[in-house]
């Protein structure tokens, strides 16, 4: 079953590389009394998380804490080292984004977003999407259908819905 919104989202460990190296994030008092932007990608330094995706929430970062986000967190099936450069190279570490690992895919998983493309080496990665997160609830929730694009799940059009 796919999340949708009104769903409370499930506990689940996540990996950060933080200044003492790698640790795990506890997903659900990080949610707690909170608004969060949680935006899933396949992988990190792929086309489009790199090129279009990434960049969205990068670009509305500003607007998404004037509307009381309190944290916007991009999750890929990536090791934390992987996300940690990646979150470097792109600037999205510097814009406040909190990269977050899912390297086994079990949060990917939970919420019944993950898919495979054997020939790519894409095995349990997290299809694309965008969701506004309240005290643990989904919100608003944007999945992309196609996960080569990047329209409903843009940092823009979420930016959009919240009004």
């Amino acid at each position: 079953m796919t999340i949708t919104t009104g769903d409370t989202l499930p506990d689940a460990e996540l990996l950060v590389f933080g200044a003492d190296g790698p640790g795990k994030v506890a997903l659900g008092p990080r949610l707690k009394g909170r608004k969060v932007v949680i935006f899933g990608v396949p992988g990190a330094y792929t086309r489009t998380c790199t090129a279009a995706h990434l960049p969205s929430f990068i670009a509305v970062m500003d607007d998404l804490k004037a509307k009381g986000v309190d944290e916007v967190i991009c999750v890929s099936v990536n090791d934390p080292f992987v996300m940690a450069a990646w979150g470097e190279s792109t600037g999205a570490l510097e814009a406040g984004i909190t990269l977050l690992g899912d390297a086994d895919s079990s949060f990917s998983k939970a919420l019944g977003l993950t898919f495979s493309v054997p020939d790519l080496g894409f095995f349990d990665r997290s299809q694309r999407y965008a969701m506004l997160v309240e005290d643990g609830t989904v919100a608003l929730f944007n999945l992309e259908e196609d996960g080569g694009q990047c329209d409903v799940s843009a940092g823009q059009t979420l930016l959009e819905q919240m009004g």
